[in-house]
């Protein structure tokens, strides 16, 4: 179906302001930390956006101990084409991540913009260069659009705050353009979603959505419908440390332990270097401790609950084989919980697929269904009872020092929360 109003001008100029701005705010999740969030930073950020969210004219504003901006978009008076009153419309909520990943350096980000990008590697002013072969799906659709790196020794940060950067500029676009018809609008930013926590201080009853979106997808055009189902587990090795001049006999030594743990993990299958599509892993991501204790700090993965409960059982029981070739050892094995699979909890709920759908169809550019491998924060809202599909935000090489974004993709994701937004107003309550 076309469009039947008129789709307003997206400010390129305005959208690349709010994202230069944005990502120089060193917001960087800490995995040690016990505080939340786990950074003091990404306040910094908050402040920044809870502010200049006031300055539009939302409901609700609001920066909250936990450092979420919470924000709503008042619902348009009337849809004309079925009389509804806004108020009675669903609710849509947009979330999108303040932090950014601790795998690569977040501070000092130092922006550059590349406009008309000609289709070449781009080298970096640190002396990297960010090869097209080097980048899921090429870069060839990317000619003559305007990127953004940075200077090669951090990350950009456009995960996540190219989605944020797309909400904020949505908000203001809905404000100035109040004959869009829409229900009521929920913002919300939240913290540390890169170290799983994303959803730890929201509260849905406070949220009060019907249906909701994070902006923390890849390229453009995509719609994510189904992730990994998420385990964490720690293999705790337990030795015993004496003076190594007189250890013979009497020391016992964790550090070898988790090192043969990590030796005997497949890597020609369940690993992520050997797997690809729907096939799960098993990851062995950090190695710590001494003699006399030492951790392995593993993510299971996998789209079948089954399997990945499979994983668990496996790593226990190498884990206790290898401690049996260790006399003395003593090991741990703790398993925790993290996300599930949004696609079970979105097939309650079709239409919250099949309307961005028909919206992306409306404006002649057709998505694509993408399973993802790995998670967002919409899949542990969705397994808590809000369907959270994932959406396009522009975002390449992500958690990289090689990372950048696409100022083009970004505007074509406000232009289809706009759609999106107005096919939910057509939706029957």
């Amino acid at each position: 179906m076309p469009l039947d109003f008129h789709l307003p001008t997206i400010r390129h100029d305005r959208l690349l302001e709010r994202f230069l701005r944005y990502v120089q705010i060193e917001t960087t999740a800490d995995p040690r930390s016990v505080s939340y969030p786990s950074t003091a930073t990404q306040f910094d950020l908050g402040k920044v956006l809870s502010d200049e969210i006031r300055a539009m004219g939302l409901d609700d504003v609001e920066l909250d101990a936990h450092g979420l901006v919470w924000a709503t978009v008042p619902a348009t008076a009337v849809d004309r084409e079925s009389g509804t009153v806004g108020a009675d419309l669903a609710t849509i909520a947009l979330v999108a991540h303040m932090d950014t990943s601790p795998d690569a350096p977040g501070a000092g980000v130092r922006p550059q913009v590349v406009k008309n990008y000609n289709g070449d590697p781009i080298e970096l002013p640190n002396g990297q260069v960010i090869d097209p072969v080097d980048v899921e799906g090429g870069m060839s659709h990317l000619v003559g659009k305007t990127l953004i790196t940075t200077d090669g020794t951090t990350l950009l940060g456009g995960d996540d705050k190219a989605g944020v950067a797309i909400i904020m500029e949505l908000a203001e676009t809905l404000m100035e353009n109040p004959s869009i018809p829409h229900g009521r609008v929920r913002l919300l930013m939240t913290c540390d979603e890169e170290i799983g926590k994303g959803t730890d201080k929201i509260d849905l009853a406070k949220l009060n959505a019907d249906v909701a979106y994070t902006l923390d997808g890849g390229a453009a055009r995509i719609i994510d419908v189904e992730t990994f189902s998420a385990d964490a587990a720690v293999v705790t090795f337990t030795g015993r440390n004496i003076h190594p001049s007189i250890g013979k006999g009497r020391m016992v030594n964790a550090v070898r332990a988790a090192a043969q743990l990590v030796h005997r993990l497949p890597v020609d299958v369940q690993a992520p270097e050997s797997t690809e599509a729907r096939e799960g892993f098993l990851h062995p991501h950090t190695i710590e401790g001494d003699v006399s204790t030492a951790k392995v700090h593993l993510i299971l993965r996998s789209f079948e609950s089954e399997e990945l409960h499979r994983f668990g059982i496996q790593i226990q029981t190498l884990a206790q084989q290898v401690a049996a070739d260790f006399p003395g050892i003593q090991v741990d094995v703790a398993i925790d919980r993290q996300y599930r699979n949004m696609g079970e909890g979105l097939a309650k709920m079709p239409s919250a697929v099949d309307v961005p759908l028909r919206a992306a169809e409306a404006l002649g550019r057709p998505f694509e269904q993408q399973i993802i491998r790995g998670g967002t924060d919409g899949s542990q809202l969705t397994e808590k009872g809000l369907p959270t599909p994932n959406l396009s935000s522009g975002q390449y090489n992500i958690h990289s020092t090689r990372e950048f974004a696409c100022l083009d993709d970004m505007a074509e994701a406000v232009e289809h929360l706009v759609v999106t937004l107005r096919e939910w107003a057509r939706q029957p309550s």
